[in-house]
């Protein structure tokens, strides 16, 4: 039971996209507050670093809660791993701005699941003004060409 609920919530949402950035926030924003001998220069460098970090955990807890809001978190997190490659440390040793930029791209690319319609409960399709006949369009969420 407590296992088909789990699945049912992560499918109801972008949870790969939102589990990477969340990781690519953690490892940049973790980076910086490494021992010395790890980070050559520490000071005031660190703190986009960290900023950056949180602010990407948040967009990634952002589209796991909000998931209407995913494609604005997934841009974000798109630009601020980015950002962070310049900014942070080569972005966490790109490794955080690789897993930004995948979990970016997963949330902005994950679109709910659509219910597969019955045939017998749709509505009749209404003729086109230049007289051809409808072609049903295969967008679940009616988007017209």
């Amino acid at each position: 039971m407590l296992l088909s609920r789990w699945r049912r919530w992560r499918r109801a949402r972008p949870f790969w996209g939102g589990l990477f950035a969340v990781l690519a926030g953690a490892w940049i924003c973790v980076l910086p507050l490494a021992p010395l001998k790890i980070m050559l220069q520490q000071g005031v460098a660190g703190i986009p670093s960290v900023l950056m970090g949180i602010i990407m955990i948040v967009l990634g807890l952002t589209a796991w809660f909000s998931p209407r809001q995913r494609s604005l978190a997934g841009v974000l997190t798109t630009l601020i791993a980015t950002a962070a490659l310049v900014l942070s440390n080569l972005g966490g040793f790109l490794i955080g701005t690789l897993l930004g930029i995948l979990g970016g791209g997963l949330m902005f690319a994950w679109q709910p699941y659509a219910a597969p319609r019955t045939g017998g409960s749709a509505a009749p399709a209404r003729p086109s003004p230049a007289g051809d006949s409808p072609t049903p369009h295969p967008d679940p969420q009616g988007a017209q060409p």
